[in-house]
């Protein structure tokens, strides 16, 4: 890597401006990844603009309702993403959407065990419902819906990583093994040993907690 590549800064998406009459057609994932790699702070906008919708929505699945530092969140997806696009981290195998999805897990992820740490994820008082629970016609069963999603949240977030992270990835976000093995830099068999030892772990929790 040349001296000039070290000193560039990374990039910081912002949203783009209005497109002209004459601008450019959008560009292939590889193109706009190549761009970033070589520093050219003119891909930024179009980069926060074809992901934006990717992050958001993966944290929100992630942590279950739009919290009070989601723009915070989004901007540190978005660091990750572009960091490890300049240091050619990206998992080649997938698209950029997918591997935007992983890093945003991630960073949902790890939102998650801090939120835990600080003030126990056990503590806070509601998260959003499905769409079947919203009318309220049940509220002891409202809320014990939600005590079970946020048990389960707690659980993912002492939970190993690894492991916490195939289950987002695999059963909430709908990435199939291939994906996994290549978002995450680990063999197939090994994709597939974390997916059933967490499924495993999760359940075993669970279970013990209808138990007591």
């Amino acid at each position: 890597m040349s001296p000039a590549r070290r000193t560039k800064p990374w990039l910081y998406p912002v949203p783009s401006a209005p497109a002209s009459a004459e601008a450019r057609p959008p560009r292939a994932d590889a193109e706009l990844i190549e761009a970033v790699v070589c520093g050219d702070g003119a891909v930024a906008g179009e980069l926060y603009d074809r992901l934006l919708v990717t992050v958001e929505q993966t944290l929100f699945r992630v942590l279950g309702r739009r919290e009070s530092d989601h723009e915070d969140l989004v901007q540190s997806s978005f660091e990750q993403i572009v960091k490890t696009l300049a240091t050619r981290r990206f998992a080649g195998a997938c698209s950029l959407k997918t591997w935007a999805s992983s890093v945003a897990t991630n960073v949902g992820l790890n939102a998650l065990r801090s939120r835990r740490r600080e003030r126990g994820v056990f503590d806070r008082s509601e998260i959003d419902l499905p769409a079947s629970s919203a009318a309220g016609d049940n509220p002891e069963r409202d809320a014990s819906l939600r005590r079970d999603i946020e048990h389960v949240r707690g659980v993912l977030a002492s939970m190993s990583p690894a492991r916490a992270e195939a289950l987002l990835l695999h059963d909430v976000l709908g990435h199939d093994l291939a994906e996994i093995a290549a978002l995450t830099g680990v063999s197939l068999a090994a994709a597939q040993s974390r997916l059933v030892r967490g499924r495993h772990e999760l359940h075993e929790r669970l279970g013990k907690r209808g138990a007591s």
